[in-house]
C-alpha cells in the first residue's frame, strides 16, 4: 500500500494531457474561436440591421402619419366642396322652381285675361241679343209710354240678373 500512486503513470497522464491541450489549441481551439467570433459579428450585424429597420419603420410611420393627415385634410376639403356644390344646386333648383312658378302664374293670368275677354264678349253679345229682343217686343206691341218704361225696367232687371 505504500505505493498507491504510480508517479510514472501520473507523469505520463500529465504529459498526455498537455499534448492533448496543445493539439486542441492548435487544431480545434482556433476554429472554435473563429466560429464564436463569426457568431458574435453576425449578432452585432443583426442588431445593427434591426436598429436600422426600426429607424426606417419609425420614419415610414412618420411619413404615413403625415400622409394620413394630408388625406384627412383632402377629405374634409372634398366634403366642404360637396356641401357647397349641394347648396349651389339647391339654390339653382329653388331659382328654377321660382322661375317656373312665375311663368305658370303669368300663363295663368294670361289665360284668365283671355277667359275674361271671352266672357265680356259673350256678355256683350247676350246684352245685344236681349236689347234686340226687348226692342222687338216693344215694336211688336206698340205700347203706350208707361208700358214701354215698364218693359225697359224689366229688361234692365233681366240684364242685372244675368250678371
Amino acid at each position: 500500500m505504500g505505493n498507491l500512486i504510480d508517479f510514472k503513470q501520473v507523469l505520463t497522464q500529465i504529459v498526455g494531457f498537455l499534448i492533448f491541450l496543445w493539439l486542441i489549441r492548435k487544431y480545434a481551439w482556433g476554429p472554435v474561436l473563429e466560429t464564436l467570433e463569426a457568431r458574435r459579428a453576425k449578432i452585432v450585424s443583426d442588431l445593427a440591421h434591426a436598429e436600422k429597420e426600426m429607424q426606417d419603420a419609425a420614419a415610414l410611420k412618420a411619413d404615413l402619419d403625415r400622409q394620413l393627415k394630408g388625406i384627412d385634410a383632402q377629405a374634409r376639403a372634398k366634403i366642404q366642396e360637396a356641401v357647397a356644390e349641394g347648396q349651389a344646386m339647391a339654390a339653382e333648383i329653388k331659382t328654377d322652381a321660382q322661375a317656373q312658378a312665375r311663368a305658370r302664374l303669368t300663363r295663368a293670368e294670361g289665360e284668365i285675361e283671355g277667359e275674361r275677354a271671352k266672357a265680356e264678349k259673350a256678355l256683350q253679345e247676350d246684352i245685344a241679343r236681349m236689347a234686340v229682343a226687348g226692342a222687338e217686343k216693344i215694336l211688336r206691341k206698340k205700347l203706350d209710354e208707361a208700358e214701354q218704361r215698364r218693359l225697359v225696367a224689366e229688361y234692365i232687371a233681366d240684364v242685372k240678373e244675368a250678371h
